[in-house]
C-alpha cells in the first residue's frame, strides 16, 4: 500500500508543480509580476507558519544557523529566484518556463562541486551540464536580430533563477538548523514574500489589493495553497522515504504537465526546438547523474515490479 501512496504523490506533487507555471500565466493578467509574486508566498507562508505552529514542539529559528538557513531559502530560493521567475514568464510560455527550471538538478550538482566538491562533476558530468545549457539555448529560440526581448530575455532571467535557486540549495548544506524541514520552508516563503513585496516596491509596480476575479482568485490559491504549502508536504514526505535521486527526477515530469496544461488549457504553442531542447537537457541529467542512475535504477525496476 506505501508503494501505491509514493506513486500517487509523486505524480500529485508533479501536478502541482507543473500546474503552477500555468497558474502564474493566468494570474500575470491581473497583477504585476513581483506583486504577485510576493502575494503567493504571503498566502503560503499563512498556510505553513500556522501549521507549524500548531503541530510542531520547536517551531521557532533559534540559532545563527535557523538564521542563515532562512536567508539561504527564503532570500535566495524563494525571493530572488520567485522574483525572476514571474517576471521571466511574462516573456514565456509555461511549457518553456518549466523547461528552464528543469535545470535545477543540474545547476545545483555544478555549483555543489565548485563550492563544497561535489562528486558528479567528472569530465562527463560536466559535457552534461554544457548539454544541459545547450538544451536551454533552444529552447530559448534566440532571435540574433532580437537578443534582448521575447523568449530569449524570459529564459534568461529564469536561468539565472535557476542559479539562485542552486546557490541556496548548496548553502543549506553548509548550515546546521534546530528545527524541521517544514518549519524552514514556512519561514523561508514569510522572509521570502517579504523581501519580494519589497523588490516590488523598489521598481515601482502599482500596488494594488487581491484581484477578486474567479481566474485570479482560483490561480492565487492555487499557487499559495497547493503548489506551494501543500507541495512542499509532499516533498518532504517523498525526500524522507524515497531519498534526493527518485524525487529529482520530479524535474523531468513537471515541464511535461506544464507544457500539456498549458498548450490544452491556455493555447500555448509547443514548437519541435522546444521539444528537442528539453530531450537535449534530460540526456545532460543522464550524463550528470550516470551513476547514481546505475545504482538506482535496479531498486526502481524493483518498486515498479512490486506494484503489480
Amino acid at each position: 500500500m506505501s508503494r501505491y501512496r509514493d506513486v500517487v504523490l509523486f505524480f500529485a506533487l508533479s501536478m502541482l508543480w507543473g500546474g503552477s507555471f500555468v497558474a502564474i500565466e493566468v494570474g500575470l493578467d491581473y497583477y504585476p509580476p513581483l506583486l504577485y509574486a510576493a502575494y503567493r508566498f504571503d498566502v503560503a507562508a499563512l498556510v505553513l507558519v500556522s501549521y507549524v505552529l500548531l503541530t510542531e514542539a520547536g517551531p521557532l529559528p533559534r540559532t545563527r544557523g535557523d538564521l542563515a538557513a532562512i536567508g539561504f531559502s527564503g532570500g535566495l530560493s524563494v525571493a530572488v529566484n520567485n522574483s525572476l521567475l514571474f517576471v521571466g514568464q511574462q516573456y514565456t510560455t509555461s511549457g518553456i518556463a518549466s523547461i528552464t527550471y528543469s535545470l535545477v538538478p543540474i545547476a545545483t550538482a555544478a555549483v555543489a562541486a565548485a563550492w563544497i566538491g561535489g562528486s558528479d562533476l567528472d569530465a562527463r558530468g560536466a559535457l552534461g551540464v554544457v548539454l544541459a545549457f545547450v538544451g536551454v539555448g533552444l529552447v530559448a529560440q534566440p532571435d540574433p536580430a532580437n537578443l534582448a526581448g521575447g523568449v530569449t530575455i524570459g529564459v534568461g532571467l529564469i536561468s539565472i533563477g535557476v542559479i539562485a535557486v542552486a546557490v541556496g540549495s548548496v548553502g543549506l548544506r553548509t548550515v546546521e538548523t534546530s528545527f524541521s524541514s517544514v518549519a524552514l520552508t514556512g519561514w523561508a516563503m514569510l522572509f521570502g514574500g517579504l523581501l519580494i513585496h519589497g523588490f516590488s516596491l523598489g521598481v515601482g509596480e502599482p500596488q494594488q489589493l487581491p484581484a477578486t476575479a474567479l481566474p485570479a482568485v482560483g490561480a492565487l490559491l492555487f499557487l499559495g495553497v497547493l503548489s506551494s504549502a501543500v507541495a512542499y508536504a509532499i516533498y518532504f514526505t517523498l525526500l524522507d522515504r524515497l531519498g534526493a535521486f527518485e524525487i529529482n527526477l520530479v524535474s523531468y515530469v513537471v515541464p511535461v504537465v506544464a507544457t500539456v496544461a498549458g498548450a490544452v488549457l491556455l493555447a500555448e504553442p509547443v514548437t519541435a526546438l522546444t521539444l528537442a531542447g528539453f530531450l537535449i537537457i534530460v540526456v545532460g541529467f543522464a550524463l550528470l547523474k550516470r551513476h547514481a542512475i546505475a545504482d538506482e535504477v535496479p531498486r526502481l525496476l524493483s518498486r515498479v515490479g512490486g506494484l503489480f
